[in-house]
């Protein structure tokens, strides 16, 4: 999104209105949903380990009315409130904090440190801004609790764990999420944006986020004294044939039309000047959109690290071993276009036209995907809610300074603005689901 310095300041500028949404009055809610974020702020908990983040969101939902489910899918949250006959809606959040020491310095700062599965001491910070996801969440269940005179049917609030790993969708969702609690007509979540204003949500219909796929490429060699490389099968020299010769895949394999990304992103191998080592690992990042495209990713790094392995004279029991990550993979994120058209529509009659923007996809990815991918084959839809203060935007606009983003040690969202913003989108989305 390419903005002037005047559009910037005149988006910003323009008026924060409700025009026919849901009439919500946050005044009143807005200081404990606050005190309630910077909680969350304060105590994030690493993937698979939110078992108290898990409980706090249960009580706030037992407190509001509903049935709720703890410890579904490791520690996450189901909470069902029926309010007559109609669709089944189902809000998602997520609840996992990264392995990130705070820089913000705000006076509110995440000072947790805990001891990771390595043995390693590392920092605890809500870097992806889940700690305002899962504020808006409750923020939207308190209002439509007290809104329930204007929808009917379930309303299903479901807290998610271990997002950042890509395992937390797929622990829930082979638990019977959708056969031991509800089976959603429509599932919609929301998250912060690093790049839009805070006041403001961005959307796009289709592909909005990418498959991710971790691949390990283990390259075996027959080692030796560097003096005498004659001797040896380097797997140093296959490494570098083999990384140049993976971006090919992109640039001559796929169509240009459809996105792809493979990044190496680690290579390790040998132990000192003068040896030429057994063996390389390479770790790779691959994203793309299309499933046929992840496809044909993983099927080339086959191939080709095989055929540079045969073509240094290794055999064929030595070839690279290409492993795939299945259990950390997740499909892309597919909104629907019909459900995101009645999304865009409720959120702008809500917060006004002028601050719902069209947005471009992204190669970051986020396992909500999986909800749209089961064999119920549901609408989903994911909406980006806009965390920059308003001022500190204008400003990177102006300067052409770049903004810290997700996952930064620096990632501070203006949550006085976000939050209300999330709960007045997710509220006014709801409630238009329930009544198409």
């Amino acid at each position: 999104m390419k903005l002037t310095y005047l559009s910037a300041i005149l988006l910003l500028a323009s008026p924060f209105v409700q025009a026919n949404g849901l009439d919500l009055n946050l005044s009143k809610t807005m200081p404990a949903i606050e005190k309630f974020y910077l909680d969350l702020h304060q105590s994030p908990e690493l993937s698979y380990h939110e078992q108290e983040t898990g409980n706090k969101i249960a009580d706030k939902l037992t407190q509001l009315g509903f049935k709720v489910t703890s410890n579904v899918g490791g520690f996450g949250v189901v909470g069902i409130y029926k309010n007559g006959e109609g669709p089944t809606v189902m809000i998602r959040t997520d609840t996992d904090g990264l392995p990130i020491i705070e820089q913000t310095g705000k006076s509110y700062a995440s000072k947790v440190k805990v001891i990771d599965e390595h043995g390693a001491k590392v920092g605890v910070m809500h870097g992806c801004g889940h700690d305002i996801h899962m504020s808006s969440f409750i923020g939207t269940a308190e209002q439509l609790i007290v809104h329930k005179n204007q929808w009917k049917g379930t309303l299903m609030m479901v807290a998610q764990p271990a997002e950042e790993v890509g395992g937390g969708a797929k622990a829930m969702l082979s638990e019977g999420l959708f056969s031991k609690y509800a089976k959603p007509d429509h599932i919609i979540a929301l998250h912060v944006s690093a790049s839009v204003p805070a006041g403001k949500v961005s959307m796009k219909n289709e592909y909005t986020m990418a498959s991710v796929d971790s691949v390990d490429i283990t390259i075996e060699g027959k080692g030796g004294h560097g003096a005498y490389p004659h001797t040896t099968i380097d797997p140093v020299v296959i490494a570098a044939r083999t990384v140049l010769a993976l971006q090919t895949i992109t640039s001559r394999e796929l169509s240009p039309l459809e996105p792809s990304v493979i990044t190496v992103g680690s290579i390790h191998g040998g132990s000192k000047h003068n040896v030429i080592s057994d063996e390389v690992k390479l770790q790779l990042t691959l994203r793309s959109y299309n499933p046929n495209v992840r496809s044909a990713q993983i099927a080339a790094i086959k191939r080709i690290t095989a055929g540079i392995a045969q073509s240094a004279g290794l055999n064929e029991s030595n070839y690279p071993v290409v492993y795939v990550h299945e259990d950390e993979s997740i499909p892309s994120t597919y909104n629907n276009p019909a459900q995101t058209d009645i999304v865009r529509n409720s959120i702008a009659s809500a917060i006004g036209d002028t601050n719902v923007l069209e947005t471009q996809a992204v190669m970051a990815g986020e396992d909500f995907g999986l909800y749209g991918r089961t064999d119920e084959n549901i609408p989903i839809t994911l909406f980006w809610l806009g965390g920059v203060n308003q001022a500190q935007y204008a400003d990177s606009i102006k300067t052409g300074e770049v903004l810290p983003s997700l996952h930064s040690s620096k990632f501070a969202p203006d949550y006085k603005v976000a939050i209300p913003t999330g709960i007045k989108a997710m509220s006014n989305a709801a409630v238009a689901l329930f009544n198409k």
